[in-house]
């Protein structure tokens, strides 16, 4: 029987996961067969820079703080190595910066993940990355309302141009 140290810290561990995963706003799963140091060291620094932290953490123990929170519907995922992403600031910065990492590396794999307390599949994480950012996506609305007041503008002042012809 196992020792009840070792049943008290993984316990503990559980707990602590749980509640790092109730305050996330993302956590992925991810498969990082494959992966080097070098490649490791370079993504935990991308994912540092987006608030976000990057660990492996044996499955049981992710499998018991998900049931824990009670969060449903990512055993699949939780098969092979995983790694856990927790991203507690945003969730579109660190999915982006996985997503990116996948297409560079082909050995490692998006399992699936929850956002903002969904959960959600790989297809559906990968899809919400390739979208552009929320700075770019109010860039393109504010092109597109600034190019809509500069054709209203040109309008008012040919009807105006033609009052004048017509008095």
């Amino acid at each position: 029987m196992a020792n009840e140290k070792i049943i008290k810290q993984k316990d503990e561990e559980v707990k602590a996961l749980a509640e790092k995963i109730k305050d996330a706003k993302l956590v992925l799963l991810t498969d990082y067969r494959g992966i080097n140091v070098t490649d490791v060291t370079s993504l935990r620094k991308t994912l540092r820079e987006t608030n976000s932290e990057y660990k492996v953490i044996k499955n049981n123990i992710t499998r018991r703080a998900l049931k824990e929170c009670e969060l449903v519907g990512l055993d699949e995922a939780l098969i092979g190595p995983t790694a856990v992403i927790l991203g507690s600031e945003d969730y579109l910065a660190p999915a982006k910066a996985i997503y990116e990492f996948t297409k560079k590396n082909d050995y490692y794999k998006i399992k699936g993940g929850i956002i903002e307390g969904k959960v959600m599949t790989a297809e559906e994480i990968i899809t919400l990355a390739k979208l552009p950012s929320r700075e770019t996506l109010l860039s393109m609305l504010a092109g597109a309302l600034l190019g809509n007041i500069s054709k209203l503008a040109v309008a008012l002042d040919q009807v105006k141009a033609q009052k004048e012809a017509n008095a």
